[in-house]
């Protein structure tokens, strides 16, 4: 059983920068491909981004490449989502998940990911 907590979002201005934060419970941490979702209001939950084990490999959603970043510490078991030129469309609660132990595959599929958090609220005001 994993237990991820997400951190860090908020009320901020186009343009501005967030940095959310997901902390995981366990010692399975460094061996699960980590992601990253979304979900607007009246919008199916989409994918951001995701993150190999060692951190050597990543993928993003098109909407979000050269303005966000993922990456992790596996020493704090924690990922991150550094968020850049923030724009109103990226509002929206932000959801952090867990493949299963040992599955390699860098994976933008929401049922790939069987270990969620509860979400923290991110909102670009123009």
């Amino acid at each position: 059983q994993v237990q991820l907590v997400e951190s860090g979002g908020g009320l901020v201005q186009v343009g501005d920068s967030l940095r959310l934060s997901c902390e995981a419970s366990g010692r399975t941490f460094s061996s699960r491909v980590m992601g990253w979702f979304r979900q607007a209001p009246g919008k199916e939950r989409e994918f951001v981004a995701a993150i190999a084990w060692s951190g050597d490999s990543t993928y993003y959603a098109d909407s979000v490449k050269g303005r966000f970043t993922i990456s992790r510490d596996n020493a704090k078991n924690t990922v991150y989502l550094q968020m850049n030129s923030l724009k109103p469309e990226d509002t929206a609660v932000y959801y952090c998940a867990a493949r299963p132990r040992l599955s390699r595959v860098v994976s933008q599929e929401r049922h790939d990911y069987d270990y969620w958090g509860q979400g923290t609220q991110v909102t670009v005001s123009s």
